[in-house]
């Protein structure tokens, strides 16, 4: 949340936001999580296409022509604040759509930035050296207890090209609406969307954003094959989160040929209605369903060659 946009106790939506936080801590304690709607079979995918499938959340699990690609990585029940033995804050509504132990070996990890449900430490903690890390400025010193040695941190518009043993990938930092602070008081933390290229594909994973003119750059340069939209949590933050329709705006500045819709139906960061935020992406959407690429957690996507 930017600076001016920070609520105060007066503010009779924080007030009511704080409610639901208690409400999610006790009552919701006792509520079971949802199975998630499918789940992929990374073991099948094919290592000369592009396939991705929406974990749950932000968290997508990419195949690039066989680099593994992890983004925003959040596969716990609860994200929030970490004490011996519990984690404070909010409880998933729908598990995520792949355990830890059922993934394939990632190569490159992107973190968009350091809020609780995109940079959750005990997720990031069960990877080893072997993974690479992209991250937003200032964040590094988030991971120094966990496992993961090989960390850039990239600010807007910066560029770095990560060697795995399927080949080399080159990632783009791009300017989002969105703010990094991980408490209250460190405003200092980068924040960042992600352009991903690879034997002449183009992915936008464009992690939290209110609605910006900043992507319309990317159509300049050349054809954007998918991008990873984030599509809920703007009641009421709609100075830091886009709306369905406001995602599909960027999406197509992009040129993007095809849309993935992110960030819901997994945890109550907002106040819009569980299904509301997919239900507005599909209407805006109905001239051209076919640019859909999922609407399910665990459903899966492969880039038509």
């Amino acid at each position: 949340m930017e600076a001016h946009e920070q609520r105060t106790l007066r503010n009779s939506r924080v007030r009511r936001w704080i409610g639901r936080l208690w409400r999610e801590w006790t009552v919701e304690s006792l509520r079971p999580i949802a199975p998630p709607f499918a789940k992929p079979d990374p073991t099948k995918w094919n290592d000369t296409r592009v396939t991705a499938a929406w974990i749950g959340h932000a968290t997508v699990l990419i195949n690039f022509f066989g680099i593994k690609i992890l983004t925003d990585p959040v596969l716990f029940p609860r994200i929030g604040i970490r004490l011996p033995g519990l984690t404070i804050g909010p409880k998933r509504l729908t598990a995520p759509a792949l355990e830890f132990r059922e993934l394939p070996t990632i190569d490159v990890i992107l973190l968009s930035h350091a809020h609780f449900d995109h940079f959750d430490l005990r997720t990031l903690n069960r990877f080893d050296q072997s993974t690479s890390v992209i991250t937003a400025s200032n964040t590094r010193d988030l991971l120094r207890w966990t496992s993961l040695r090989d960390i850039t941190e990239l600010r807007w518009d910066e560029r770095t090209t990560i060697k795995t043993a399927a080949g080399d990938i080159s990632i783009i930092a791009l300017r989002v609406k969105h703010w990094g602070a991980r408490k209250k008081r460190d405003t200092y933390r980068g924040y960042n969307g992600y352009l991903l290229e690879r034997n002449g594909e183009r992915i936008l994973f464009a992690g939290d954003t209110a609605l910006t003119n900043t992507f319309t750059e990317l159509r300049e340069c050349a054809p954007l094959d998918l991008a990873i939209m984030s599509i809920g949590a703007y009641n009421p933050w709609i100075r830091s989160h886009c709306t369905p329709e406001q995602a599909i705006e960027m999406a197509n500045a992009a040129g993007a040929q095809f849309i993935m819709p992110v960030h819901h139906q997994t945890f109550r960061l907002s106040f819009e209605p569980f299904r509301e935020p997919i239900e507005r992406f599909k209407a805006a959407l109905h001239g051209a369903p076919e640019r859909i690429a999922l609407c399910e957690i665990g459903q899966t996507f492969v880039l038509p060659m």
